[in-house]
């Protein structure tokens, strides 16, 4: 279906990519160290994912794992992989910069977004350490972001569901707001359902732990994310024609 919710799936190689659009994915944020919440893949994962996946393929622009407010010579690094991104052909990139005192970078997150145009730019889950979610969405609008992934403060998108949907009304039609944070087939259609938005992400880190066969298992996995969305565009088609 065309009109169903955009599915975003995080991956950290080449493998899990190809399986992830083999079940219908219709866009990669690519990653390395998932079990740190992601870095900066490598240049050979990057420049064969491009060559191989012929889906939109967000980039992890992030130097180490921890929290999210750099060193000089970490933005540096990050503007560096930005212009290695646009150079290898990916198609957005995925960033995050907090002050210490858990605010947006407003400035800094401003550069990258300039350095990365004409790509879009979402602002990862460093969004929901923030204390003010309000003031921090107005933080990443000003600095000209184009999406937010978000839980809504929580820890996982289906406990923060109410907030995401509180967040999609301040942001209106300013900044896509991205529900992610522990999205399973059994609860997407309770945070579909909650917050109406148009795309979700979800990694499916449960199915990957395993080698072998388990490229197999996170195909049908995002089958299944798939299946859902299908199913509960079809729920509200009737109401939105009513």
């Amino acid at each position: 279906m065309n009109n169903r919710p955009l599915l975003e799936m995080s991956v950290e190689t080449l493998d899990a990519a190809i399986a992830a659009v083999r079940g219908g994915a219709d866009r990669i944020e690519l990653c390395e160290d998932l079990s740190v919440g992601g870095v900066t893949p490598n240049l050979d994962l990057i420049k064969a994912s491009h060559e191989q996946i012929r889906v939109p393929i967000f980039v992890m622009i992030r130097p180490r794992g921890g929290n999210f407010c750099y060193s000089a010579a970490e933005f540096h690094q990050m503007k560096e992989k930005i212009e290695l991104a646009k150079k290898a052909g990916m198609d957005g990139v995925v960033l995050g910069i907090l002050t210490s005192k858990s605010r947006v970078d407003i400035e800094g997150t401003k550069e990258l977004v300039h350095l990365a145009k004409p790509l879009p730019t979402t602002f990862h889950r460093a969004f929901d350490e923030l204390a003010d979610l309000t003031e921090g969405l107005e933080d990443v609008i000003a600095a000209g972001v184009t999406r937010v992934l978000t839980s809504g403060g929580k820890a996982t998108a289906e406990e923060g569901s109410a907030e995401i949907e509180r967040l999609l009304e301040q942001a209106r039609d300013r900044i896509v707001i991205l529900p992610g944070g522990g999205i399973r087939p059994a609860n997407l259609s309770k945070i579909v359902r909650a917050t109406r938005a148009a795309e979700f992400h979800s990694g499916l880190s449960n199915l990957l732990r395993d080698a072998g066969d388990a490229h197999r298992e996170f195909e049908e996995g995002v089958r299944a994310l798939v299946r859902v969305l299908e199913e509960e565009t079809r729920r509200l088609e009737p109401a939105a024609l009513s």
